[in-house]
């Protein structure tokens, strides 16, 4: 079968030139047609694909559409039975592309196959695999919860696909006849969450989401630090969480979600300024940026917080499949550039 690789950049020129070698290097058997598809970053990604990688498909679009919608557009173009969306910073280990497209072929039932990623310096990455979004999960949500459901239910380390609620957008493998028939990603999430929408409608076909650990992805932004507050993802994440509720279980369910998030921000801040006398050094660090974050947060829950993505999310501006369909016309309700 044919496949089509969509990859989507923001200002991520060095690690696509990364990410196209591991392609190159690993999927020249299988002669992928590749998309990629800047959103509005106009960081010198188009010039460096015409000079290395001639054979890409490269698409400019003049705004910041987000990860979704410009996966999307990416879409539009792709020409593969089976389409692959992969993150710019990610790169691929020999065969992993294979064993993805064997997983996804031999799996019974299978809709969608994601892969095991590992962090830069090849440790498990823990959020390749998701369950499906709840307020009960997303509250109680932590590095430690992770590692401990890892530990008691988390898949082996190789060996045979497993089903799985959701794989992390990083790295999706599916039937391009799959993602037409479920829309694509849904046009309301800016960032963050589309992924596990993808999967939930994926999932309503009556498909089943894999988990292949023999297909290996470095994954390099999968990780955080934790001595540095970022206010985007901080607020977005829970904005799109926020958005998958609404969409898939009622504005009741969401409002739910806000007050457990609300109310887990309370409780980790009062957690962590009990601790704060006690850390030193990187700990200490680490334990303010704590602070700042679940303060950010409980100000979300209260309506305090927010993003201009609210009025983009009410635009909609969803982009369709097809030529001449592909909404690259100016949005005047587009984040502007330099929001990531």
């Amino acid at each position: 079968m044919n496949l089509s690789i969509v990859i989507v950049n923001w200002n991520s020129k060095d690690y696509v030139r990364e990410c196209l070698a591991s392609v190159r290097a690993t999927c020249s058997a299988l002669a992928p047609q590749v998309v990629v598809v800047d959103g509005g970053s106009f960081d010198g990604c188009g010039e460096m694909l015409a000079a290395e990688f001639p054979e890409v498909d490269f698409v400019q679009s003049p705004d910041n559409l987000g990860f979704g919608r410009s996966n999307n557009l990416g879409f539009s173009r792709a020409t593969g039975d089976l389409v692959l969306l992969l993150n710019p910073d990610t790169v691929l280990h020999a065969g992993a592309v294979r064993g993805l497209i064997d997983a996804l072929e031999s799996s019974p039932g299978a809709g969608m196959v994601g892969a095991h990623l590992l962090n830069t310096d090849g440790t498990l990455q823990l959020f390749g695999i998701h369950l499906l979004p709840t307020p009960w999960n997303c509250a109680v949500d932590s590095d430690p919860v992770r590692r401990r459901w890892w530990k008691q239910h988390g898949p082996a380390d190789e060996g045979a696909p497993v089903v799985v609620e959701a794989v992390s957008g990083a790295c999706m493998l599916m039937r391009s006849e799959t993602f037409r028939r479920v829309g694509g990603f849904s046009p309301q999430y800016f960032m963050y969450g589309e992924d596990m929408d993808l999967c939930k409608k994926v999932s309503s076909l009556g498909l089943k989401i894999y988990y292949a650990p023999d297909a290996r992805v470095i994954h390099h932004g999968g990780g955080s630090s934790r001595n540095e507050f970022n206010r985007f993802p901080t607020i977005m994440i829970r904005e799109a969480h926020w958005v998958y509720m609404r969409l898939n279980h009622g504005l009741g369910t969401a409002l739910f979600y806000r007050f457990l998030m609300g109310a887990s921000a309370v409780a980790r801040c009062a957690i962590v300024a009990a601790l704060l006398p006690l850390r030193r050094g990187e700990r200490r660090s680490a334990a303010r940026v704590a602070l700042l974050k679940w303060a950010a947060v409980f100000r979300w829950s209260l309506g305090l917080e927010s993003w201009a993505a609210d009025k983009f999310r009410e635009c909609g501006h969803p982009v369709a499949f097809g030529a001449g369909a592909c909404g690259l016309d100016a949005l005047p309700c587009a984040p502007p550039r330099g929001v990531c």
